[in-house]
């Protein structure tokens, strides 16, 4: 099997860290594939589109020479676009896994916490790399890490910048997509951080509930759990994978 991960707003494949080798070396035999969104990363010379779709449709050129099939995995932003994926173009995926995800099914203060708004209207303003780096990694992180990461951010951000019309469009795509109700045809798991401070968790139990699929959720890390706790949510899709060998 086949693992495609996809990463969340003004996120490039780098964000990952560690994680996909945690992954990989969990379940022997799969293969673990990173792609960027258009705009970043590796992508970053492109325009980036101001809808899920779209974003999905680029995401899938990039993919067509990947083998299959494949288990979907996005965080955020990329879970939008994994779910959308899942649900429009179901060839060739296997699975689908969302990551502190919302969706226009929730109300607009359970998608963004209010208290955050002026934080994230800061950050698109704010043209120091170091400063918007740290504040990102706050926000998005309930622990504590090394030096070492944050430098390692803002070196990605000078070698392969997003733009603020990148951050911009993708804050419109994600603002107004919402997924078809009736969930796709192949197993899928939500996992929701409880102690998220970006985005309410109540976003992810929604979509479990309205999906009637599995709901994974973590007491204490923050919107970027594969970052704030990586061996749990490698134990958790370790889980999925080997339910989904039994069925």
């Amino acid at each position: 099997m086949n693992w495609l991960l996809l990463r969340g707003l003004a996120r490039q494949s780098e964000h990952w860290g560690d994680f996909p080798a945690l992954l990989a070396d969990a379940i022997p035999g799969d293969r673990v594939h990173l792609l960027d969104l258009p705009g970043t990363g590796a992508r970053s010379h492109e325009a980036s589109p101001d809808t899920i779709p779209a974003i999905r449709e680029c995401v899938q050129a990039y993919a067509r020479d990947l083998p299959t099939p494949m288990i979907l995995v996005g965080l955020s932003l990329g879970g939008m676009v994994a779910l959308d994926w899942a649900c429009r173009e179901p060839q060739d995926i296997a699975g689908v896994v969302a990551i502190n995800s919302s969706s226009g099914w929730s109300p607009f203060w359970h998608r963004l916490k209010p208290d955050r708004w002026a934080t994230v209207l800061g950050l698109l303003a704010d043209s120091s790399v170091d400063r918007r780096e740290a504040a990102i990694l706050s926000l998005t992180s309930n622990s504590e890490h090394p030096p070492q990461l944050l430098e390692h951010w803002c070196e990605l951000h000078h070698r392969l910048p997003v733009t603020r019309q990148t951050a911009i469009r993708q804050i419109r795509a994600a603002a107004r997509y919402r997924p078809p109700p009736q969930p796709p045809n192949m197993p899928a798991l939500i996992m929701a951080s409880r102690a998220d401070r970006l985005v309410n968790s109540r976003c992810s139990e929604k979509l479990a509930t309205l999906w009637g699929c599995e709901l994974a959720d973590h007491s204490w890390a923050g919107h970027d759990l594969p970052l704030d706790d990586p061996q749990w949510v490698v134990a958790r899709l370790a889980e999925f994978r080997h339910r989904m060998a039994r069925t």
